[in-house]
């Protein structure tokens, strides 16, 4: 049973992290682009790498003393919730971005090694340092499952690129995106005074 909400929480998490994440937007254009079941191949597997980059990372930080783990996760759990709130109040004006590559190129046959190749590559270097990784190397860091938490935010992300990719932005109207970052933030927030508590409290 704590397997399964080692899994759950990290999966709801990741998910709701990512959807305002560029990663997802630019899964969403190579979709207008591409055959989708291509390019999500591509993306899917770099993300199931950078998941294992941060949960390894998570681990590292883990061998730390226990206060200086729960201090570390704390802040970084803190700032990422007052970076997604603050992102949440910038307007941003990213629509229509790939509406002139909307018509796929005629005649020329895209090949799915090509394709998932591209996809795979661009989603790897957008990842670098962003905030989904950082809060699944908190999350590593904060329990002792590795494995599931590698299951849990890997299930999330590839859950975001399938809607991105095959369903597209309009099914994120119900749930303007700022409000999207201001629930993960909120979420991250407790997660960082729970973890600032355990390090104060040891």
């Amino acid at each position: 049973m704590h397997s399964l909400a080692v899994i759950g929480t990290t999966f709801a998490i990741t998910f709701l992290a990512e959807l305002p994440d560029k990663s997802m937007f630019a899964s969403l254009v190579l979709g207008t682009r591409y055959r989708p079941i291509w390019v999500w191949v591509g993306v899917a597997a770099a993300f199931a790498v950078h998941v294992a980059i941060a949960v390894t990372a998570g681990q590292l930080l883990a061998l730390a003393p226990h206060r200086v783990v729960e201090s570390v996760v704390a802040a970084l759990f803190l700032a990422g919730a007052a970076y997604l709130w603050w992102s949440s109040f910038r307007q941003e004006h990213e629509e229509d971005v790939g509406d002139h590559d909307a018509a796929r190129e005629a005649g020329t046959p895209d090949r799915f090694l090509r394709v998932a190749a591209a996809s795979f590559g661009l989603i790897f270097l957008a990842e670098w340092g962003d905030i989904t990784q950082v809060t699944v190397a908190n999350l590593a860091a904060r329990y002792d499952d590795p494995v599931f938490v590698l299951v849990g935010a890997v299930l999330g992300l590839w859950a975001v690129a399938a809607i991105a990719i095959g369903v597209g932005a309009k099914s994120l109207n119900v749930i303007p995106m700022a409000w999207v970052r201001r629930i993960t933030g909120t979420i991250l927030v407790g997660f960082g005074v729970y973890a600032a508590v355990m390090a104060i409290t040891g």
